[in-house]
């Protein structure tokens, strides 16, 4: 089935009920709703019309929505991996980061958390920190042991 279609009604879809009149129209529907109220002497069924239309709405809603979502989310991601491979001095091994395990992004989030913190009180010495960091495969891994891991990356600052 061509995905092709979908796509194209999804981002539409998306960018139509995303705009201020949307929301006008459906706080309308719900007021007029409300307003029917004493006319079907809030019977269940009255409530049932709601709360059907709503949930309807909302269950097709999160697919069209999350559709758009991983398509922008795929096309930063592409757009990023192209500036890093672009750049001098960036590192290639930080391209389809979102692909890696839990651990192993907590490695990289630990490191650049503690380039941050050098850079701080570089900073507060008065040395700049423009710097570029390079990877180093003997890391340590993050669980306590001091063996190496081949997978855990070390950045060093270059001179």
């Amino acid at each position: 089935m061509n995905g092709k279609w979908f796509s194209k009604f999804s981002s539409y879809l998306s960018t139509v009920t995303g705009r201020p009149v949307s929301f006008v129209l459906a706080v309308a529907l719900v007021l007029i709703w409300a307003v029917t109220g004493p006319l079907f002497g809030y019977s269940d069924t009255w409530q049932l019309v709601i709360n059907t239309s709503t949930t309807i709405v909302t269950f097709l809603m999160v697919f069209l929505i999350q559709n758009t979502q991983n398509r922008d989310t795929a096309a930063m991601h592409i757009k990023l991996d192209e500036l890093i491979r672009a750049m001098e001095g960036a590192h290639n091994a930080l391209l389809d980061l979102e692909e890696l395990d839990e651990k192993e992004l907590t490695r990289f989030r630990k490191r650049y958390e503690a380039l941050a913190n050098e850079a701080r009180l570089a900073l507060r010495k008065g040395t700049p920190d423009t710097d570029s960091p390079f990877i180093d495969e003997d890391d340590h891994g993050d669980d306590g042991n001091d063996a190496p891991d081949a997978k855990s990356p070390t950045f060093q600052r270059t001179k």
